[in-house]
């Protein structure tokens, strides 16, 4: 049974995502998805001896928000320079430092020309790092027509997908019966965020990836544990927390 993952493309995103990502047969980059100020696609988060601090990825936006796809990279500024001397600082006593700067480094020398280049060409070469080798589409080669669950549906079916696995965000707006009358079977991922050594203070699982590579090195990929539940199972434990 073909199991599919299917997120918009995110900057060196926390460990979450690549829990998804480990139980897939074929990871689709979301990258014609509208551009979101704020949110993931060009930040994360940093674990420092300060606290949590973002790393921002400067893009060009001109009028309206544009797909993921079409937005470029703003390099009038040094910020991959800074960015790698902030990594270098907080991580400088991590065990596994050099195999977590070279991802970071390696990705900026390519000097993408778009944010989505970038997320994508990080997560990949992460994915490779954690032992995870699922096959990788972007949904911009194969357009759709339609919003939520039929343009789901829609990049589902080609794709020979009979599961699908998601975070519980869907449980707001998915329509699963009608993915199950498409023959498609969704799971929910239930985050354990399994705690591993990390510098500076209390456990922070939100954390960008790099911070579990620095840390664990080879053995980051076991610290992917996290199950997926039914849709049925994942509705009643949501319910059940918000009647308690």
């Amino acid at each position: 049974m073909k199991t599919v993952v299917i997120l918009q493309p995110q900057f060196l995103p926390w460990r979450g995502v690549f829990e998804q990502i480990r139980l897939a047969d074929e990871f689709v980059h979301l990258d014609d998805a509208q551009f979101q100020k704020g949110g993931f696609t060009n930040r994360v988060q940093l674990k420092t001896a300060h606290g949590p601090l973002w790393l921002t990825v400067p893009v060009l936006r001109h009028g309206k928000l544009p797909p993921i796809a079409e937005v470029e990279i703003d390099y009038k500024t040094d910020w991959r320079e800074k960015h790698l001397r902030t990594f270098e600082m907080s991580y400088a006593r991590a065990p596994f430092l050099a195999a977590a700067r070279s991802i970071l480094a390696d990705v900026y020398a390519e000097r993408p020309r778009t944010i989505a280049e970038l997320d994508i060409a990080g997560l990949e070469r992460c994915c490779a790092e954690l032992g995870l080798h699922p096959a990788f589409s972007r949904s911009s080669a194969t357009p759709v027509d339609a919003s939520q669950t039929e343009r789901l549906i829609a990049l589902l079916a080609p794709r020979g997908a009979r599961r699908y696995v998601t975070g519980l965000g869907a449980l707001n707006y998915l329509d699963e019966p009608q993915l199950a009358a498409a023959g498609v079977e969704v799971r929910v991922m239930r985050y354990t965020r399994r705690p591993y050594p990390q510098l500076h203070g209390a456990f922070d699982p939100h954390v960008s990836i790099l911070d579990t590579i620095a840390n664990l090195g080879p053995d980051a990929g076991a610290t992917l544990d996290s199950p997926a539940e039914s849709w049925r199972d994942a509705v009643a434990a949501h319910t059940a927390a918000v009647a308690s």
